[in-house]
């Protein structure tokens, strides 16, 4: 085992339509606003309160860019796995700025659309790799399966 784990899991609303950079290598991302909403009630004054915390994501998966472009909208709930990165980058009087956003690439990564293509309560999910041409409908089988374990 690596000692280490750098995984995010975030259920949320997109906050705007998928955003999909092409490059001139052929290469493309797609940007994601997501929004994850808690609320409660205060116990001083009895008031309901609510936090909303902002997301970036960001996807460099092939398959799931598809997904993204065809079938995301604004508003749409999401399941999404990925992991954290932190990227440098300067701003326009050239000053380092740091970013750290939720990135979906490679065979852990994972989008499950929580509300239909057309609106309605039906789930659908997709998870695919870096490398796949079409992405999947589900996670590849674990090889480590306890189902096919002898004791």
């Amino acid at each position: 085992m690596s000692g280490s784990v750098n995984k995010v899991i975030l259920v949320g609303n997109l906050g705007a339509d998928p955003e999909v950079k092409s490059f001139s290598n052929g290469g493309r991302v797609c940007n994601l606003r997501i929004a994850t909403s808690e609320s409660w009630k205060d116990k001083t004054s009895g008031e309901k309160k609510e936090r909303t915390e902002w997301h970036s994501v960001v996807i460099r998966s092939d398959g799931l860019i598809g997904i993204a472009e065809k079938y995301l909208r604004k508003g749409k709930k999401i399941y999404i796995e990925g992991q954290l990165q932190t990227r440098k980058w300067q701003d326009s009087n050239g000053n380092d700025r740091y970013s750290t956003e939720v990135v979906l690439s490679g065979p852990n990564a994972s989008l499950t659309m929580l509300d239909s293509a057309s609106g309605g309560g039906e789930r659908s999910s997709s998870s695919s790799s870096a490398s796949d041409p079409e992405p999947s409908t589900s996670k590849a089988k674990d090889p480590f399966d306890d189902d096919d374990i002898g004791f």
